[in-house]
């Protein structure tokens, strides 16, 4: 068991306030051996340069952890789906300098949701997200991936099925710089249930026949509060939501995602005292 504990890559997103080295520590603190981070705020457009300085900080703090991967995610403000001309160009300007921080901070990953398609036809929205990806991706030159998560379906949010995140990497200029972040919450919400052996194989044989596991490089660990297929996008503690602890037994116990990072988006009140516990729970279903 403390074999496998040990080459788990779990933790939780972490703050940045005070410096990206902080966010080190944070999860340093708690036993994390991965963290996810924004690399500016989530919900802010604009963002001050990274200076040389705060890079080698962080840098030089990443060596000196038991944290092998970080992940980031981009700003929730990005939509590369929508349909409005002066949104998509700035949200393409967007992530194309978030790829560009990460590639500076020297992030592998960064999760992207797909984009929204307001008022417009499904179809030309997925177009639409292809070819802006594509704009984006080619205004910068670095080695982060960008990762498209699974949604939920909320509203008119794009990514809620498998096929659709394979035709946006299907359209990609730029195959071997996109990948996916599946959320348990997320699928669960969009109708794909894994909470019993033969539930969890029929999702993941999907998954790899549409998308293909492969291009599988990260995990959102998130319990779901409303029912399979709902549609709703609610976070919730790992086994106190609807899809319960035998999910995510399933889930890290199986040796074929062991070097996939694995990372808790659960509620957070007290600081760091939530992820405190799911990642113990998460650990106490190792077998």
């Amino acid at each position: 068991m403390e074999k496998k504990q040990d080459s788990l890559l779990l933790g939780a997103h972490m703050s940045i306030a005070g410096g990206f080295e902080k966010s080190l520590e944070r999860g340093e603190s708690i036993g994390c051996t991965a963290i996810q981070i924004f690399t500016k705020s989530g919900r802010q457009w604009a963002a001050k340069k990274i200076s040389p300085k705060e890079a080698d900080l962080f840098l030089a703090k990443l060596k000196d952890t038991p944290i092998k991967t970080v992940v980031a995610h981009a700003s929730y403000l990005i939509n590369i789906g929508s349909p409005d001309n002066t949104t998509a160009k700035k949200s393409i300007n967007a992530l194309a300098d978030e790829l560009d921080r990460c590639n500076i901070l020297n992030i592998p990953y960064l999760v992207l949701h797909p984009g929204s398609r307001l008022d417009s036809d499904e179809n030309e929205c997925l177009q639409r997200i292809s070819d802006n990806l594509n704009e984006a991706m080619s205004k910068t030159s670095g080695k982060t991936m960008l990762l498209l998560e699974t949604m939920a379906g909320q509203g008119s949010s794009i990514g809620n099925t498998f096929e659709q995140l394979a035709f946006i990497r299907s359209k990609s200029e730029f195959k071997s710089r996109v990948g996916v972040c599946l959320d348990t919450c997320h699928v669960f919400a969009a109708g794909y249930d894994f909470r019993t052996p033969a539930l969890y194989k029929q999702m993941w044989q999907d998954f790899d026949a549409i998308i293909g596991k492969n291009h599988l490089k990260a995990i959102h660990l998130n319990d779901s509060k409303k029912e399979l297929g709902s549609n709703v996008d609610r976070h919730e503690d790992i086994g106190k939501g609807k899809i319960g602890l035998e999910g995510f037994r399933l889930l890290i116990n199986d040796k074929t995602l062991m070097h996939i990072p694995k990372i808790l988006e659960t509620p957070k009140k007290n600081g760091l005292e939530e992820d405190v516990a799911n990642i113990k729970t998460i650990k106490d279903l190792i077998i």
